[in-house]
């Protein structure tokens, strides 16, 4: 048995974006509705949902549609726009 430890998908930190979906739920008469953005990380190994405001909607899907890879590090809920290679 080796001493190292043993890596499970709970132990990934940071996953790529693979799909994701915005969705809003109408609020009590009278009260605003809650938008939610959806990420499906690493084809569907993982998958997260954040309570987002109408603003950070709005920027968060301008952002999606422009950039081809997104990263998520799942412990600190943080999304990470872009790759560039070191010294570009």
């Amino acid at each position: 048995m080796s001493d190292q430890p043993r890596i499970t998908d709970d132990s990934l930190q940071v996953r790529q974006l693979s799909h994701y979906q915005f969705s809003w739920t109408a609020g009590e008469s009278g009260q605003p509705g809650m938008w939610t953005l959806q990420l499906v990380l690493d084809e569907g190994a993982w998958e997260e949902v954040l309570t987002i405001t109408p603003d950070d909607a709005d920027n968060l899907q301008d952002v999606l549609q422009n950039t081809s890879k997104v990263f998520y590090d799942v412990r600190r809920r943080v999304l990470m726009f872009g790759v560039t290679k070191a010294g570009s």
